[in-house]
């Protein structure tokens, strides 16, 4: 079994070689897809990497494949599709397909409506085993309402769960106040992976990124007392994650 909370510089199928069957509650990433983040000429063996995300994650664990797709020669390339597609051929469920809803956009296309979100598929190997839905989503009206198959009035809180088009602020000073995180290409913001964190997982459950980049899943998993494992192929990535984690531990130490 690999170590707790620390960050493997090497390709992630190396990493997942020394982890053992079924001992990962959740996966939390999102890879290098086609060719918008530019990974310094790396390999990604999508099918190997997806049998072996299988084999580690526990009976229902979940992974949570965040991904979008290049256009080229005016069509989207449709491999986040294929990707979820092959993940069930796996074995996994396709639990729940989401939505990253961005509040900017990188690129503008002027034949077509401007690209402002990612996949967020939501895969478990089984039914979930651990589900927190976070209920943040204010109901219009509250009190009694209709009743429900015993007969009986159910009653509306003030709060309901989320809807799964999940909206966040990106980009510098958005997705992290860590100015270290965007020394990487591309980062997701900090509260995405945090609420993925939250939903999926408990308190001292396993968290892995194959894809750790500047570690925003190892600072969330930190941050809400699980342990994480990351893979990392660029050294320079992992020392900037390094670095993020180290400083967010000791502002820790400082309260």
């Amino acid at each position: 079994m690999v170590e707790l909370n620390k960050i493997y510089c090497e390709n992630c199928l190396d990493t997942m070689k020394s982890i053992d069957n079924d001992s990962i509650d959740l996966v939390l990433t999102s890879p290098p897809y086609d060719n918008l983040r530019e990974y310094n000429g790396y390999e990604f063996k999508f099918e190997a990497i997806a049998k072996e995300l299988y084999r580690i994650i526990k009976k229902g664990g979940v992974l949570v494949w965040v991904v979008s797709d290049e256009t080229k020669k005016g069509s989207e390339t449709g491999t986040s599709f294929k990707q979820a597609l092959y993940f069930k051929d796996c074995g996994f469920n396709l639990h729940d397909t989401m939505i990253y809803e961005k509040s900017g956009m990188a690129y503008p296309d002027s034949t077509r409506y401007h690209q402002v979100f990612e996949y967020m598929f939501i895969l478990s190997k089984g039914m979930p085993k651990t589900v927190n839905l976070i209920k943040d989503r204010e109901n219009k009206f509250v009190g009694t309402m209709g009743g429900n198959k015993r007969g009986g009035l159910c009653k509306r809180e003030k709060f309901g769960a989320r809807f799964n088009v999940w909206r966040y602020a990106n980009g510098r000073d958005n997705s992290s106040k860590d100015r270290i995180a965007f020394k990487h290409p591309a980062i997701f913001p900090e509260s995405l992976a945090e609420d993925h964190i939250i939903t999926w997982s408990s308190e001292n459950d396993l968290v892995y990124d194959p894809f750790m980049g500047s570690g925003t899943t190892a600072k969330m998993a930190f941050k809400n007392n699980r342990n994480y494992i990351g893979s990392e192929i660029s050294d320079e990535y992992v020392k900037i994650a390094e670095t993020r984690i180290e400083n967010y531990k000791s502002q820790m130490k400082l309260f």
